[in-house]
Order: structure tokens, then sequence, then C-alpha cells
């Protein structure tokens, strides 16, 4: 069984990796109106990560007990002006999720929650290789 501390927590990174996905996907959308359909491809894919990594706190919350509550959410910037300028906010949404992620971990474990903390380490793994390939490209 999920505390009530725990579930509110993951269920505030379900919504914000949704949001995540919305900022990728309105990435993608300036970057095709610029004529990049390369560059918006990648944030498409990195749209359906995004989904894909809200799905997985979606499972992990009801598998425990827990209840999903979606809530709404900001409107994402629409317009980029670079592709630069695009994945350098990129870089920074990850390390916001990583820090997110990370304040997660600390919970679980201060909770003695080790299930979540096991789902965690994923995410946890997941985000060096997020911020990584952003500022690969970056450098680039």
């Amino acid at each position: 069984m999920i505390s009530p501390k725990m579930d509110k927590a993951l269920n505030d990174q379900l919504n914000f990796e949704y949001y995540s996905a919305f900022i990728y996907l309105s990435m993608a959308a300036s970057l095709e109106r610029q004529g990049l359909p390369g560059f918006s491809n990648w944030m498409r894919i990195q749209f359906q990560e995004e989904q894909a990594h809200a799905d997985k706190f979606y499972h992990h919350i009801l598998e425990r007990g827990g209840k999903v509550t979606l809530d709404k959410m900001a409107a994402p910037q629409v317009d980029w002006p670079s592709v630069l300028s695009a994945f350098e906010d990129a870089l920074g949404h990850e390390q916001i999720v990583t820090s997110r992620i990370n304040d997660l971990m600390s919970l679980a474990l201060d909770e003695k929650d080790h299930a979540s903390a096991m789902f965690l380490q994923w995410f946890v793994t997941e985000q060096v290789e997020e911020e990584a390939t952003a500022d690969e490209i970056i450098q680039k």
C-alpha cells in the first residue's frame, strides 16, 4: 500500500510528465513551422517518450493501491527562435525533471517505500541519458 504522501508526490510527477510531453510537442510544432522536419521529429519522439513515462507512473500508482489524480496544466511555450534555443530549453527542462525524480527517490527512501524506490531507479538512470542526449546535440 502506498502512503498518502507518496501517492500525492507520484501523482504530481505523473501530471508533470504529461506537461513535459506537451512541451516537446510544442517544440516539435515550432521547429516544423521553421522548416526543420528532422528536429521536429526528434521532439515528437520525446513527446511520445514522455507520455510513456506518464503511463509508467499511472500504472505504478494503481498497482500500489493509490488513486490517480489528473490535474489541469499550464499551456507550454509556443515559439522557439532557433533549434539551439529549443534544445537549451529541453536540457533545462530535463534538469528540472531530474531534480524532481531525485526528490521522489528521497521521499521513497524516507517513507521506506522500497517498491517505489525500485520503480524510480529506472527514472534516475533515464534522466542521465536524457540530459546527456540533449547536451550532446547542443554541443554539436
